[in-house]
């Protein structure tokens, strides 16, 4: 394992690309045919974009290096996002689609019994392992980068997460999804240990072991006072102890614990990131062990544009809405297509309160209130809130405003964990 890491470490660029280097030149063989798995734009503050053009620039002269951003469902990114998230340096013919309907091959089976005594009883589906099949298109080596950060799945995103769900087909999307719903979003937020983790790692360590994997993961930290990311670690390697140290770290630097709980929480949806709620409900997912009985979740979403990144997901939070836990499992339980799209249903869980707290969307213009009511949601015009709530005025954390209201702002709530500490269970 190469790492460098450190609640007050920084890893400046020159350094991140040694460190880069020298996991490339661990790898014990000639590379002439490497595949990155990064993520999408999505993740744009992981760094893996930096690293990505990094490999590509260390290795294009005398080796194919082929770039699949692990989308999982989400839109295949644009050429203003490719740009954007790993600059003009890689040329465009070397980014290929993942295409996680049709463009996938079967590599194995968990059976039923696995998901029973994972889930407590709660599902007993069988799973196929399922990634795409530029996977073993016999590379030298696959490289799989992305950042460590509390993810409401399974628990910490990334390792074995990224290549079975990010490069992964429609089979262990669902239904890992809905694993993570059933056993509970609160259970598993932040856990370095989840069902749903034990799920990817079983799959990868039983029916991808063939592929030369290695694992290029980070740990980031924003600032919250001047806005800036550090990196706080760096780690690769093969081994689950890639993984599990920079758990350690993340739990460390991305889990903001508070002492009272607020009563309203304000959140800003960068328009680089969050054009959906697919994506946008991390303001959900990451602020609802925080949020006050009967309080309010304020999100800001300038760019939100739709529902679901997949049309066929779109339409299902459109019908059904996000309607809590009991409705959901009912509809599960009677209608066909919502039972074939298990990651819909998890999402709809997730994204709900639960009737324990209001959520308010404010969108922009490509969204109407109106949409925005219909799937459950209370709805303000973006303008409008903006001009209470100025996400250019405003500091992370509590805000007293001028007429006495306080307050909880988060700038982005991809980058953490927020949780009043009695809630949260170290």
């Amino acid at each position: 394992m190469i790492k460098r890491f450190g609640k007050d470490v920084s890893i400046q660029l020159d350094e991140l690309r040694d460190l880069v280097f020298e996991t490339l030149g661990n790898c014990g063989k000639p590379l002439n045919k490497v595949l990155i798995l990064p993520p999408d734009h999505t993740r744009l503050n992981s760094m893996a974009g930096p690293i990505t053009s990094m490999v590509y620039e260390k290795l294009s002269a005398t080796a194919q290096v082929d770039i699949l951003p692990t989308l999982g469902t989400h839109n295949p990114m644009t050429e203003v996002q490719l740009r954007m998230m790993f600059g003009d340096s890689i040329p465009l013919e070397a980014f290929k689609v993942h295409d996680w309907r049709n463009e996938v091959v079967q590599k194995g089976l968990i059976e039923g019994e696995m998901l029973s005594e994972l889930s407590g009883g709660k599902v007993d589906y069988t799973v196929k392992v399922e990634v795409n099949r530029m996977l073993f298109d016999d590379y030298d080596l696959i490289l799989s980068v992305g950042q460590v950060v509390p993810h409401e799945v399974v628990g910490m995103a990334n390792y074995t997460k990224n290549v079975v769900v990010g490069a992964g087909g429609a089979d262990i999307i669902n239904k890992s999804h809905f694993l993570g719903a059933v056993a509970g979003l609160e259970n598993i937020l932040g856990k370095t240990d989840s069902p749903v983790r034990r799920l990817f790692n079983h799959a990868v360590e039983t029916y991808l072991s063939e592929l030369p994997i290695t694992y290029i993961l980070t740990v980031m930290e924003q600032d919250y006072t001047t806005r800036e990311m550090h990196m706080r670690g760096f780690y690769s390697g093969e081994e689950v102890s890639v993984f599990e140290e920079a758990c350690k770290l993340a739990r460390a630097v991305n889990i903001i614990l508070l002492d009272r709980e607020p009563k309203k929480i304000v959140v800003y949806l960068d328009p680089h990131e969050f054009q959906s709620t697919w994506l946008g409900n991390k303001a959900v997912y990451r602020t609802r062990m925080a949020i006050a009985d009967d309080g309010e979740l304020v999100v800001l979403a300038p760019a939100l544009k739709e529902f679901g990144e997949d049309p066929t997901i779109d339409r299902l939070i459109r019908k059904f809405g996000y309607c809590g836990t009991p409705a959901t499992l009912k509809a599960v339980e009677e209608n066909e297509e919502l039972r074939r799209n298990l990651s819909a249903a998890a999402h709809i869980i997730h994204g709900s309160s639960e009737g324990r707290f209001k959520i308010t969307y404010c969108p922009g213009d490509n969204m109407t209130l109106e949409e925005i009511r219909s799937v459950g949601f209370e709805a303000v015009a973006y303008d409008e809130m903006a001009l209470r709530y100025n996400p250019n005025e405003l500091k992370d954390g509590f805000n007293t405003l001028p007429d006495g209201e306080e307050i909880f702002y988060i700038s982005n709530p991809a980058l953490g964990l927020w949780a009043h500490k009695e809630k949260f269970a170290q």
